[in-house]
């Protein structure tokens, strides 16, 4: 089957919020291909290698985390930008980028997704005063050594996983944030949670854990953000009978 393109869009659009989310980048359409879209390629960044990916596969359209145009960055179209943008549009494949409205999707998001992938039942918020909170709060079924968990983390997520603190340590109660959230160790600090999970890790973070007791487990930026393109992409290909093919680009980070 296939729909659409606008009307892909607008639904992915509603159906995450996009348009009332601050972001530091364009959520949504990011580069226009063909008018239909009958398969999609999604993935967590638009590199060069999911692109090329794409087009072997015959896809009209990438639905990535991370796409382009972020905040700051040199607006030239040159070098690597240069080389992506040329590939999609000679290809005539679109790209849709979702960032922060897909890190906050209640049901799709990378937030719950992670959860649910580590078996964490979440009942709250990181930032409990904010209406558009990131990060979440919530429990094991059970409690669980600190190494254990560690090593149930790095068993789900196909990737070692870092843990700063005793690895005799008790979790139960804890607080995550995927991707490069490692500054919001602090709030889970506040929060009186026995740990905090993030992709990456901080020089600073270390410290910040020791000083406090918390547990801190970094879990891999790419590691913990590729599960809410997985729903997304799954939640597009039934609502439109399209086909969907994610795509792992092995990032050690």
């Amino acid at each position: 089957m296939s729909v659409d393109l606008k009307e892909l869009v607008s639904f992915t659009n509603t159906l995450l919020n996009s348009q009332r989310i601050k972001d530091y980048c364009p959520n949504g359409l990011q580069v226009e291909g063909q008018k239909v879209v009958r398969s999609i390629v999604g993935g967590v960044t638009a590199s060069q290698a999911l692109i090329d990916r794409a087009i072997a596969l015959g896809a009209n359209a990438i639905l990535v985390h991370h796409g382009y145009f972020w905040k700051g960055e040199d607006e030239a179209i040159t070098g690597i930008k240069k080389r992506r943008l040329k590939s999609l549009l000679e290809n005539d494949i679109s790209l849709l980028a979702y960032h922060l409205p897909l890190d906050i999707h209640a049901e799709l998001g990378n937030n719950v997704q992670l959860a649910e992938k580590l078996n964490i039942t979440v009942t709250g918020s990181l930032e409990p005063m904010s209406s558009t909170g990131i990060g979440l709060v919530g429990e094991l079924l059970a409690p669980m050594p600190a190494d254990e968990f560690r090593q149930h983390i790095s068993i789900v997520l196909g990737r070692e996983c870092l843990h700063i603190g005793d690895e005799s340590g008790e979790i139960r109660r804890l607080a995550w944030c995927t991707g490069a959230a490692q500054s919001m160790i602090s709030q889970a600090v506040d929060l009186g949670v026995d740990a905090y999970i993030s992709g990456e890790i901080s020089e600073p973070t270390v410290h910040v854990a020791r000083e406090t007791g918390i547990h801190y487990f970094s879990a891999g930026h790419h590691a913990t953000e590729r599960y809410g393109v997985q729903a997304l992409g799954s939640r597009l290909a039934e609502q439109f009978d399209l086909e969907f093919n994610f795509v792992d680009i092995d990032n050690p980070v």
